[in-house]
């Protein structure tokens, strides 16, 4: 009798063992990117004249952000002012098929900043998420108020 709850328990012990055991191949991090907004240049620009340096916090499981095809974006920026987003490519940061998870950091660069209306300066904030290759959308990030003054 003790032989046959021996045969029970084992594979029931197997199992739990099996269960318990973690694995390397787990991404750190969601397959779906995160971002988080690290450093926006100025919040005063001119128009026409200066960038507007954004700096993107990211963290993806899988490391499939960006593109090698120049045809596809990645990063997408919406103007408060504006209805539509200006779509970016974002080169690719792993190799493709790696499957690794990534954290580091995009520098976004807006250098066509103007002025919509016939005041001498206006406000706006920029809404930023971007798009991994499986499809998965980030969450979206928002820039505090820039300031945008006639040259």
């Amino acid at each position: 009798m003790s032989k046959r709850i021996y045969l029970t328990l084992l594979p029931l012990l197997l199992f739990l063992g099996l269960a318990c055991e973690k694995t390397s191949d787990e991404p750190a991090f969601d397959l779906t990117p995160k971002i988080e907004l690290v450093e926006v240049s100025s919040d005063t620009i001119v128009q026409f004249k200066d960038s507007l340096n954004i700096r993107i916090y990211y963290e993806d499981g899988d490391g499939d952000i960006g593109n090698a095809n120049p045809e596809i974006n990645s990063i997408f920026v919406k103007d408060a002012r504006l209805e539509g987003e200006e779509a970016y490519y974002v080169a690719p940061i792993t190799p493709d098929g790696a499957e690794i998870s990534i954290t580091g950091t995009l520098n976004l660069i807006l250098g066509t900043t103007f002025i919509l209306g016939n005041a001498d300066q206006e406000k706006t904030t920029f809404t930023i998420f971007l798009i991994d290759k499986a499809g998965n959308q980030s969450n979206s990030i928002e820039t505090g108020p820039i300031t945008i003054l006639k040259d």
